[in-house]
C-alpha cells in the first residue's frame, strides 16, 4: 500500500530575500493556528470544520497569511498554494491513520466503497470518503446489501444524490452530519415487526368484514326465518292413512277350488291411477264442493304465508293443494301413503276420509268398466255365432227341401248296381269261356250263357248312362250333392264357432270375476292432538344452510370474476 508522502501545508516560493531571524519565528508562529485547525476538524469523523478555525486563502499569488494585528503588515509574499480541499484531504487521512484501524476494516471500507460507487485510491481514502458522505464505513451488512441493483449500474446512477439509504430522515445535501443508519439488524426485525402488524391488521380487518357479511347475508335471514317460524307460523295438524288395491283371483264357481284361490294385489296401473286421481283438480273441485278446501284455508286466523286469497283461482288453490296433501306409492308393498294437511286436526282428519272414499269410487268405477268391455265382447261374439249357425242351418235344410232325395244316396245305389252288374257280368263271361273251351260244347247251355252276358251288358250300360247323367249337368246328382256338402260343412264350422264362442263367454265371466277390485284401508286416519308443522328447528337449519350456499356461490363467483378481470 502506498501513501502519499508528508509534505508541508505551505510550501511558498519566495522570490524576496529572506526575512531576518527574528522575523521567522513569527512567521512559523503565524502557520501553526492556521494548520492545526484544519488537522482537527478531520478528527471528528463526521463533524465539519468550524468556520473561525478555517485559514483564509488568498488569492493565487498571493500570500496565506492570516493578517496580524500589528500595526506595521509584513512583507508580501509570492508563491503556490495548496488548495484547501486538498488540506483538509490530508489532514483527514493522517487523522485515519492514527486512529489504527485493522486490515478487515480497511478492507471493509474499501467494498462498501465500491457498493457505493466511490471510487477511493486507498483504503484510508475510502474511510474518508464514505465518512464525507455521511455512511458509517464498518457497519456490518449482508451480501444482498453488497449487491449493486442491475438499474442502478444500467443507468449509471452510482452518484450519493441519486441513491437512497434507508432510513434516510434529512436530504443527502448535508455531507459533514452524523450518520442516520442503525443496526441492519434492529432494522430487518422492525421491518418484519411492521410487516407482521400489517398482515395481523389486514387479517383482523378481513375477518371483521367477512364476519359481517356472514352476519347481513346469513345470519340475518336465519333470525328472521327462525323467529317467523318459532313465534309466527301458524300450526299445522297432519293425518296419515294408508290403503291398498287388491283384486280376486278367484273362479268363481266354475270348480270346487274357485272361490277358495287366493287374493293378490293389483296391478301398479291402478294404484298409480288412483293416486293421480286423487291428486287432481277433479278431486281438489270435489274436495272444495264437500268440505270446502279453500274456505279453510282462507281463514284469517292463518298467517300470511300459509293463508290462500279468498278470490284465488283453481290453479291457486290447486297449488295449495298439492303443498296439503301429499300421496306417495310404495311399488314394492303395493301401499299407497297419504298425508293430508290442515289447521285443524278434524278437519285433517275429515280431508282424508272424503279422499279414501273417492279413492274407493274410483277403484269400484275401473273394475266395474273392465268387467263390462270384457263381458261386452264376448256376448256379441257369442251372438253373432249363433246367428251363423242359425243361418247354415236354414240353408242345409233349404237344399235338402229343395232336392226331395237324398243325391249322395241315389248315387251310391246306383254305384252300388253297377258293381253287382259288373261282378256278374264277369261271371257269366268266365263261364261262357269254359262252355265254348269244350271240343263239343251243349249248344243250348253256350247259348243261354251268351243270352245273359248280353241282357248283363245292356243292363250295365243303362247304370252307366244313369250315372252319368247323375254327376253332369248343374242339376245333377253330384252337384245337389256338392252343395248338400258345402251346408254340412258351414253348417259344421257354424256349430264348432258357436261353441268356441260359449268357452270364450265363460273365460270373460270368469275375468270379470277376477277384475274385481277392492281398496283396503290399512291405516285409517285419526286427527293428531299436537301440530306436525312446522318443523321449527329443522326448519331453521335448512334455511341458514340455503342462505349459507347462496352466500358461498356468489363469493365463489366473484372471486373468480375479480381473478379474471384482474388478469
Amino acid at each position: 500500500m502506498t501513501t502519499k508522502p508528508k509534505a508541508r501545508k505551505f510550501r511558498i516560493r519566495r522570490s524576496t530575500p529572506t526575512a531576518t531571524s527574528s522575523e521567522t519565528p513569527q512567521s512559523a508562529q503565524a502557520d501553526v493556528p492556521a494548520a492545526q485547525p484544519a488537522a482537527a476538524s478531520t478528527v471528528g469523523q463526521q463533524q465539519p470544520p468550524r468556520p473561525q478555525a478555517v485559514p483564509h486563502q488568498a488569492p493565487m499569488g498571493t500570500s496565506s497569511v492570516p493578517r496580524q494585528n500589528t500595526p506595521t503588515p509584513p512583507p508580501a509574499r509570492e508563491g503556490e498554494v495548496s488548495s484547501a480541499s486538498e488540506v483538509h484531504g490530508e489532514l483527514d487521512m493522517d487523522a485515519i491513520r492514527r486512529e489504527g484501524l485493522t486490515g478487515r476494516q480497511l478492507r471493509m471500507a474499501r467494498r462498501v466503497a465500491q457498493k457505493h460507487g466511490l471510487a477511493p485510491t486507498s483504503d484510508f481514502d475510502a474511510v474518508r470518503l464514505l465518512r464525507s458522505e455521511g455512511i458509517d464505513p464498518f457497519q456490518r451488512s449482508n451480501m444482498l446489501e453488497l449487491v449493486v441493483p442491475q438499474d442502478d449500474e444500467q443507468k449509471g446512477d452510482s452518484g450519493p444524490q441519486n441513491r437512497v439509504q434507508l432510513p434516510q430522515t434529512i436530504p443527502l445535501g448535508g455531507k459533514n452530519l452524523p450518520s442516520t443508519e442503525v443496526n441492519p439488524m434492529e432494522r430487518r426485525m422492525r421491518e418484519i415487526a411492521d410487516i407482521q402488524a400489517d398482515i395481523t391488521r389486514r387479517r383482523r380487518r378481513k375477518m371483521a368484514l367477512l364476519t359481517v357479511r356472514l352476519l347481513f347475508f346469513v345470519g340475518l335471514p336465519t333470525i328472521m326465518g327462525g323467529y317467523y317460524f318459532y313465534n309466527i307460523a301458524t300450526p299445522m295438524y297432519a293425518t296419515d292413512s294408508q290403503f291398498l288395491i287388491i283384486q280376486n283371483e278367484g273362479g268363481g264357481g266354475l270348480g270346487p277350488l274357485g272361490g277358495l284361490l287366493p287374493t293378490q294385489f293389483a296391478n301398479s296401473a291402478d294404484s298409480i291411477a288412483t293416486q293421480s286421481y286423487l291428486q287432481s283438480k277433479d278431486a281438489m273441485l270435489r274436495l272444495d264442493k264437500d268440505v270446502g278446501f279453500i274456505s279453510h284455508f282462507s281463514q284469517p286466523d292463518i298467517d300470511p304465508i300459509q293463508r290462500m286469497n279468498p278470490d284465488a283461482s283453481n290453479e291457486e288453490a290447486y297449488k295449495f293443494y298439492k303443498k296439503n296433501v301429499q300421496i306417495g306409492y310404495d311399488p314394492t308393498e303395493g301401499m299407497i301413503r297419504m298425508e293430508v294437511i290442515a289447521a285443524n286436526p278434524e278437519v285433517a282428519a275429515n280431508f282424508s276420509e272424503r279422499l279414501l272414499d273417492y279413492a274407493e269410487e274410483r277403484v269400484n268405477g275401473l273394475s266395474q268398466q273392465k268387467r263390462e268391455d270384457g263381458m261386452r265382447d264376448a256376448l256379441a261374439a257369442y251372438e253373432q255365432t249363433v246367428v251363423q249357425r242359425r243361418e247354415a242351418q236354414e240353408a242345409l235344410i233349404k237344399l235338402q227341401v229343395e232336392n226331395g232325395v237324398d243325391p249322395e244316396a241315389v248315387i251310391a245305389s246306383i254305384r252300388g248296381q253297377i258293381s253287382n252288374y259288373e261282378n256278374l257280368l264277369l261271371e257269366k263271361e268266365l263261364e261262357l269261356a269254359a262252355l265254348l273251351d269244350n271240343p263239343r260244347p251243349n249248344r243250348a247251355k253256350v247259348d243261354g250263357v251268351q243270352g245273359d252276358v248280353r241282357r248283363i251288358s245292356a243292363q250295365l250300360e243303362k247304370l252307366n248312362e244313369r250315372m252319368n247323367n247323375a254327376t253332369e249337368g248343374t242339376n245333377s246328382l253330384a252337384q245337389q250333392a256338392v252343395s248338400l256338402q258345402l251346408a254340412q260343412a258351414d253348417l259344421g264350422a257354424a256349430d264348432m264357432a258357436l261353441q268356441s264362442s260359449q268357452t270364450q263367454m265363460e273365460q270373460a265371466r270368469t275375468e270379470a270375476q277376477r277384475q274385481v277390485r277392492y281398496l283396503t284401508i290399512a291405516v285409517r286416519p285419526v286427527a293428531s292432538q299436537t301440530p306436525s308443522y312446522p318443523r321449527r328447528f329443522e326448519n331453521t337449519i335448512l334455511t341458514f344452510l340455503i342462505f349459507a350456499g347462496i352466500y358461498l356461490m356468489l363469493s365463489l363467483t366473484a372471486s373468480i370474476l375479480k381473478e379474471q378481470v384482474t388478469k
